[in-house]
């Protein structure tokens, strides 16, 4: 499933949320009980990402939760599945052209990191290549939807939330997957 708006969470599906250890640093994910992922990323505070799931799609309270598919994906991840994370449903909120770019972005094969330019011509807008930069900027997906696959048209990393030896890290260990000619 691409990111696509749906309803928001209602009282029956609240959200949750876990933190894993990863060699990255401390992982958590905020999904629903369908284990959709609304928000993840390097921190141990779950209420950061809250913060960045769009106000419509936020549930009415944030509960810890036992690690279900989504964590095991990015387990998955870390143990040289690097599409597992693809394989999970995210639920965010961009409007048509930044969701066409989220939904590109989770087409991106790991170990091809794409262009900002590539990533709009993807979305279906080849000259919307700062609005193609915004999905990266308004992704609270990472891992899931992964912006670290983007990079400036020179080859050179551009800015990443959780810094550019996070972004560095991911992209080294996916160039090392068996299964991708680089």
């Amino acid at each position: 499933m691409g990111a696509r708006p749906s309803a928001p969470a209602t009282a029956d599906n609240k959200l949750g949320w876990t933190t894993l250890t990863t060699p990255d640093g401390p992982f958590t994910i905020v999904f629903d009980d369908a284990q959709t992922v609304y928000a993840s990323g390097w921190t141990e505070t779950p209420d950061y990402l809250d913060a960045l799931i769009a106000p419509a799609l936020r549930g009415p309270e944030l509960s810890q939760r036992t690690p279900g598919a989504a964590a095991d994906a990015v387990l998955a991840y870390y143990d040289g599945d690097h599409d597992a994370p693809s394989r999970i449903a995210v639920r965010q909120s961009g409007g048509p052209f930044i969701e066409a770019c989220w939904t590109a972005l989770r087409a991106v094969a790991p170990g091809h990191p794409v262009t900002y330019t590539r990533l709009a011509e993807q979305a279906g807008r080849p000259t919307a290549v700062r609005g193609a930069a915004q999905c990266c900027v308004r992704n609270a997906a990472n891992l899931f939807v992964p912006c670290h696959r983007v990079t400036r048209s020179n080859g050179t990393l551009g800015g990443y939330r959780y810094g550019l030896d996070v972004k560095a890290s991911l992209l080294a260990r996916e160039a090392t997957n068996p299964d991708v000619a680089v």
